[in-house]
């Protein structure tokens, strides 16, 4: 008999581990009391436990992106795979976050939560936790987030739904696989390399802007003063409004002359952006060194930035290693 596969699972809060207190749900579970809700696990792999902290995925920030990724580096010969707990609300940032901070793994690294708390007699709590280590067992590889059977890549995951388990959809990319009565239905194994590439440097100074009809330059302005780099979500394929002439472009120009990153992305989340399109777009692509996102998620792009600019603040290495892809987090063509 095959000796079962060790995995790890990594506690980080969010709803899965909450309990209703006076003031609402808050995260109290520690990842070995999460297990015993799971005893059944144990036909599937053998589990230990590593709490890193105990938050509302709305209270996590890059810094603990970089504790998880360091948890996983020192422990990684340990173990054939992990399991991150984590809260829905930002999971899709954090697993963006870990695709860039360990990069190429040959082994499993699953994110997975719930909805409704472990504890609550409806919930998809006991069934995520399952399917995620199921998948952690196998031999996929890289990062990835698991929820309600999908397998979904850690740079193309997104929450479009706020309370049903159908909580997250795959962008511009197809799911990985299934997981469908305890058994994996692999579509796509991600690519892997021999050794993974760990990093433990990231920059958080990275501001992202929704633009919405008749909004003042001032706020990009404000923006770029006070961080590194700048990510414009437009609308449809991309542009920068000209209502005010010159408003938007030279805030934007001033910002670059700076030294600062400005990234233009789409608000629409199917596709992705195409700034050649419309003279709103084709303009300030071809006079001003901006980055366009292209196919990549929202999450992707503020990730990545996030990354890039740990390692360096070289105009032509950041353009570089931001269209070169990670983790297939950007497909289309320059």
């Amino acid at each position: 008999m095959m000796e079962k596969k060790k995995i790890l699972l990594i506690g980080t809060g969010g709803t899965i581990a909450s309990e209703m207190g006076e003031s609402g749900l808050t995260p109290e579970l520690t990842s070995e009391q999460l297990l015993r809700y799971i005893p059944d696990i144990s036909g599937i792999c053998q589990v230990e436990c590593d709490q890193l902290f105990n938050l509302d995925s709305t209270n996590i920030q890059p810094k603990h992106w970089a504790r998880i990724a360091a948890a996983i580096r020192a422990r990684y010969r340990e173990f054939d795979g992990f399991v991150v707990a984590h809260g829905t609300d930002t999971m899709a940032y954090t697993a963006a976050g870990l695709s860039y901070l360990v990069q190429g793994s040959p082994k499993p690294i699953v994110l997975t939560g719930a909805q409704k708390p472990i504890g609550f007699e409806t919930t998809d709590s006991k069934q995520n936790l399952r399917d995620a280590f199921t998948v952690a067992a196998s031999d996929m590889a890289g990062v990835m987030l698991v929820f309600n059977g999908k397998i979904i890549l850690g740079t193309r995951a997104r929450k479009t739904h706020s309370k049903s388990f159908e909580a997250f959809s795959s962008i511009n990319y197809p799911v990985l696989g299934l997981v469908r009565d305890g058994r994996l239905i692999p579509y796509i194994r991600p690519e892997a390399r021999a050794v993974p590439q760990f990093y433990d440097t990231i920059n958080s100074r990275v501001a992202l802007m929704k633009l919405i009809p008749g909004a003042d330059c001032g706020v990009a302005a404000y923006l770029l003063e006070r961080n590194d780099a700048l990510i414009i979500e437009s609308f449809g394929v991309g542009g920068l409004p000209t209502y005010k002439a010159g408003d938007y472009y030279d805030t934007v120009k001033a910002g670059l002359d700076a030294g600062k990153t400005v990234v233009m992305t789409t608000q629409v989340e199917n596709e992705g952006s195409d700034l050649a399109v419309y003279h709103v777009g084709s303009s300030i692509k071809r006079d001003l060194p901006i980055l366009e996102a292209y196919d990549m998620t929202t999450e992707a792009v503020v990730a990545k930035l996030m990354w890039i600019l740990g390692q360096t603040t070289d105009r032509n290495w950041v353009q570089e290693l931001f269209y070169t892809p990670v983790a297939a987090d950007i497909l289309a063509e320059k």
